[in-house]
Formats: structure tokens, sequence, C-alpha cells
């Protein structure tokens, strides 16, 4: 008995070939990003571990320096302080506090003094300790501009009234393209009661993808192969 020709048999291998491909693309792509994420943690990891340094040391290299601990002198200066929307801490919302920091050689840049927890309603501003006004020196973790959350800002100038959205805290005051983590101060107020968050350090799902994507790459085949032998 004469074997019977697949109908559109070419069409049905260029589109099994073409959803391979796509798999394999996936797949690599899922790697990659587990494979720096991966690093990324690894520095993130190392750079913790380090002992504090003076900022002076490493604010010409941030991106070198990122995550470790530094320490460095200066002024807060409370009527510029900006509200971060949308953190949470232990289920309850509210907001990182950044206050503007001035070293004594006129460098600028924003600390981020903690979570506080939002007022009872939206145009209520929350409880804010507020920063000395004195001199003090700072220890926190060196964190990069890029990483600082972009967007819509509620903002409140020292006597904690009015609304302000959308204001860029780098644009509008020319600070540094760095920031700081509080993590404690040479005053035991400047000791966040709840700190800035380290981000999640595992690897994540993306080596898990990667096979998953390898996987339907594997179907796609025995799928083509089971219709061919069907004819």
């Amino acid at each position: 008995m004469a074997k019977v020709r697949e109908p559109f048999a070419f069409l049905k291998s260029l589109v099994a070939l073409t959803l391979i491909i796509l798999c394999l693309i996936a797949a690599q792509w899922q790697y990659q990003r587990g494979v720096d994420r991966h690093a990324r943690n690894a520095i993130i990891e190392k750079h913790i571990a380090l002992a504090p340094t003076s900022l002076d040391s490493v604010k010409d290299s941030p991106l070198a320096a990122e995550w470790q601990t530094v320490t460095t002198q200066g002024v807060f200066d409370s009527t510029k302080q900006i509200l971060l929307k949308n953190r949470y801490s232990e289920g309850f919302y509210g907001f990182e506090v950044l206050t503007l920091f001035t070293t004594p050689n006129n460098e600028r840049f924003w600390v981020d003094r903690g979570w506080v927890k939002a007022g009872a309603a939206a145009t209520i501003a929350p409880t804010i300790t507020p920063p000395p006004t004195t001199p003090v020196s700072i220890t926190g973790r060196l964190r990069l501009d890029s990483s600082l959350p972009r967007g819509s800002f509620f903002a409140l100038p020292a006597d904690g009234s009015g609304l302000i959205s959308k204001l860029d805290a780098q644009s509008q005051l020319d600070t540094q393209d760095y920031y700081i983590d509080l993590l404690s101060g040479s005053e035991s107020s400047l000791t966040p009661a709840v700190p800035a968050q380290l981000p999640e350090l595992s690897d994540g799902p993306h080596m898990a993808y990667a096979l998953q994507w390898l996987f339907f790459g594997g179907l796609v085949i025995y799928g083509r192969i089971l219709i061919r032998r069907t004819r």
C-alpha cells in the first residue's frame, strides 16, 4: 500500500521549526536573566559584607561601590523632604522618607531615612521624625541614582502641609548621582525604625523557566514526529 503524502508537510515543518527557534530564544533569554541576577546578588552580598568606608573614598565611582556601607558628615535640610509612594511594611501602607543632605564640601544628595506609616487619609501627612538641624555623622548603604524610584511623589514641606505630584528628586534639585539608605548616625534619632529593605537575593525562577522552554521545544519536535508518523 502506497504511503499517503502528508498535506502541507513543508508548511507544518516550517511552523514547527519556527516554534522550536522561539523556544530556544526564550530559554536563552531566561537563562541569561538568571545569570545576570546571580551575578547581581553576588555583588550585593560581597559589598554588604565589606567594612564601612568613607563616602569620599568611593563617591567618584559609586557604581563600583553600590551597597557598600559608607560614613559621611553634613546637615539635613528638612525643608527638602520627599515621601515615596506605594511602600508596604508588614502589611501596612506607607512611605519611604527622603531628606536632602549637604556635606561640608557642599555636595548634596538624598538620604532615605526609612519607612513611615501612612496617615489616616491620603491627604493627611504621616508622622515623621524630624532630622537634627545641627551637623551630624551618618552611616548608610551607598545606592545609585538609577535605583531611586521615579514618578509621582507625595512631597511635604517641613510643616507637613501641601501636596506636590510628579516631583523629580534629581532634576529639580541638582543632587549627586547617588543616594544613601540610612542605617544609623551620631544621634540615636537617626536610626530608622524601619530601614530601607534589601532586595530579594534569591536567583529567582529564571533557570527553571529556561528548562521549561527547552521542554516546550522538545514537545514541538515530538509532536511533529507523531504527526509525520500517522500519515
